[in-house]
Formats: C-alpha cells, structure tokens, sequence
C-alpha cells in the first residue's frame, strides 16, 4: 500500500540554489495546543562538517490541515565557535516545557577526526521553551555536569538525532549515543577499541538535572530512538532501536527504564542500509477497535557475532503498539517506509512496509497525534539525492492498518 494518498506531502525545507541544504529532521506534536514543532539543520552544504545552525518551523493543525510558519533560526542555540547539530526536542507534559537537546562540535571538527584522534570536540546543550517553542531561553551547558571526568574516554558523541519522550513515570528520556575509547596504548586510543553505544539521558525531576544511562553492550549501536512499552500487568519498559553496521537493525529492552539495557538483538525484518541510517520508533495504545489484534507468534532470533540472543519477556504481553521509519532498502537510502508492531515484547512482528515515499529517502522522525490517531512523519528525501528536501506528512492508522 502506498501511504502517499493520506495526505499532502509539505515541504518544510529545500536546498537552495546557493547550495545551503537542511537535513536532520526532528518532529514534535504538543497536543494541548495542536501544535507540531519541526527542526533541522541548516548547513552551507549537504556535508556534516558545513553545519551551521538549528531552524525551525511551527506548524498549527486547523482541522484535517495542518498551517506552517515560517522558517525561524535558532540563534540561542549556538556557541562561538562551534556548529549546532542534532535535534532532539522532547516535551515535560506537567510543566508544558520544550527541552530541545543539541549538540555544539568545535569549529569544522569531523567526528572521523574525534574518533581517530580521541579528543572529543562536542558539547552537550539544550535551550528551552514555555511557549510551545514561541521564545527559547539561554544556551545550558550540560558536558560537565552530565559527563564529567569520562569525556576523557569519549572519543565524540550525539543526542538523538530525532524525539524524546515523557514516560508514564515523568521520566525524561533523550536518546544518544557515544564512540566510547576501550582501550589505549602509551594514550593514545586504539581505534579498533574504540566503539559506539547507544545509551540515554534521563530526567527525574522535570528536567532540572540530567543523568547518563549504561551503554549498551557489545559494539556499534549508535542513533537510536525510544518508546515506552505499556504492559497488561500495569508494569513499562523501555525499547531502543538503534542504527548499526550489521545491515540490520539492532533492538533491545530495558526493565529499568533506561539505566541499563538487557542484550540487544538483531531484527530479522528491519533491514540497514550499507553504513546504515537513522530511523525513529513511537509508541501509542491503540483505539479500543483494534485492541483486540496482536501478533502472538514465536519467532527465533539467529545470533549475530557481537550481538547476543535476546532474553524475552513473558507471559506480559504489550498494551502498546510501535510504528516505525526507515528507508527499506538493503543496498541504499530509498523507499522510505512505516512499520507497525502490534506486540512489541515479540521480536520480529513487524508488519509493512507502507511506502510513505519512493525513491531516494534518508533520515526521518516520527510523533504520535493522540487526539486524533494520526501520526506525523518528518522526512529527507529528493529526486537524485537524499537531501533535496525536508518533507512533512500526516499518516492515519486506520490507512496504515488497511489490507
């Protein structure tokens, strides 16, 4: 099924004849104003080193449209010196904040440089919103206090890129990920040990301290998204799906909510690119019509070198439903598609493809509209390359669910 007749592509953002490009999407949906907040970065040029900084656009749903402003820079979030990269916003529903994480890396730094060279050259910021992203306070520089003296083995690191999100519990959760240096001969790193790990950064108090979460175990887990799983006994856990270089998508569960992961594994449906490619997971409770239909099947898990077998959680059974996005193709960056798991405890349920969009399609984020059960999907894509274009589109899940 191609989701493209639900509605409207929009695009937010469109390289210009100048060569400035946009990439990196990230989308938020604040339902109390019917408000989604779209971000990018701007760059001089399509490559990671020629970043510049964030910019924004808000969009207001009238009915089954949805209203753009237009494109506002983010000049609070920035650094002398440095780049802004990254987007990762989250919302704190009891306060009604916008956090907007990001990382600043030193001048034209390339994380190729960080990881060979083992000297770290980003920071961990945000800046903040009580407006629903109208004003935007002061730059907070999080490296110290949230890192300290590990830095030293943190060759370079990044938020998201991609959504937050709020758990049952009124936990923050930013996802991140880290090239962390294992070992090092006369101090110099090895960059044979030095590996990416996916991890998170939490918040218990409404976002007034941060915290890190363990990494991941084994190696090359890098952008990662999270969603909270809802369970029947009342119980939530938290499920991490992260970019690797196995050509597949690794996933693993947390029963502690974020400080520690079980084992990821790799899925048997959810295929990586060559170098892989970011994708983004939501998590909603479907409407009572459909509550009925889950995927109960047992799956084998084939182990990976590197990556172990999966340690499965029953007899629980999820109340919550995932959708995913991801370019669904093994060899490049195209056929952007959606994914919808009905049982998320259960690896390999996934159902989909649903082609949002053919050809070339990279980087995307995904947020849930609970009024209304419509989803947003923020997405790269272009007619030769990926990063032509930053497109907006509304998906329902009743298209999504259809035969």
């Amino acid at each position: 099924m191609d989701a493209s007749a639900v509605s409207d592509k929009t695009t937010l953002f469109r390289q210009e004849a100048s060569g400035v490009t946009y990439r990196i999407p990230a989308l938020l949906y604040i339902k109390e104003m019917g408000t989604f907040l779209a971000f990018a970065e701007r760059r001089a040029t399509c490559r990671d080193r020629d970043a510049e900084y964030l910019v924004m656009r808000r969009g207001l749903t009238q009915g089954d449209s949805v209203q753009w402003g237009s494109i506002t820079p983010l000049s609070l979030a920035t650094l002398p010196s440095h780049r802004t990269m990254n987007p990762c916003p989250v919302f704190e529903k009891k306060d009604q904040v916008v956090f907007l994480f990001f990382i600043c890396v030193y001048q034209d730094t390339t994380e190729c440089y960080q990881i060979f060279s083992g000297k770290n050259a980003s920071k961990l910021c945000y800046i903040s919103s009580k407006d629903y992203g109208m004003t935007w306070s002061q730059l907070t520089d999080l490296t110290q206090e949230v890192i300290g003296e590990d830095i030293a083995n943190w060759a370079t690191f990044a938020v998201g890129p991609g959504h937050g999100v709020q758990l049952q519990s009124g936990r923050l959760i930013v996802p991140a990920y880290t090239y962390y240096i294992h070992c090092r001969c006369f101090s110099l790193p090895l960059v044979c040990f030095t590996r990416s790990h996916s991890f998170v950064l939490y918040s218990d108090d409404l976002g007034g301290t941060w915290h890190c979460g363990k990494l991941l175990s084994k190696q090359n887990t890098g952008e990662c998204s999270m969603a909270e799983v809802t369970c029947n006994d009342g119980t939530c856990l938290l499920y991490c799906s992260a970019r690797t270089t196995y050509h597949r998508r690794a996933e693993a569960l947390s029963k502690d909510l974020g400080l520690s992961f079980e084992m990821p594994y790799l899925s048997e449906q959810l295929c990586e690119p060559p170098h892989g490619c970011q994708g983004s997971v939501v998590s909603f409770i479907p409407p009572e019509k459909y509550q009925g239909k889950r995927n109960d099947r047992e799956v084998s898990i084939t182990q990976r070198p590197g990556l172990e077998k999966a340690q499965l959680f029953t007899p629980k059974h999820s109340l919550s439903w995932f959708l995913y996005s991801h370019p669904t193709n093994r060899r490049k960056r195209v056929d952007l598609g959606i994914y919808v798991n009905k049982s998320p405890l259960s690896p390999n349920c996934w159902d989909g493809p649903w082609i949002v969009n053919k050809g070339p399609s990279g980087y995307s984020d995904l947020t849930v509209c609970e009024d209304s059960f419509h989803f947003g999907c923020l997405f790269e894509c272009g007619t030769v390359e990926t990063c032509e274009e930053i497109v907006f589109q509304k998906i329902s899940l009743d298209v999504l669910l259809k035969d």
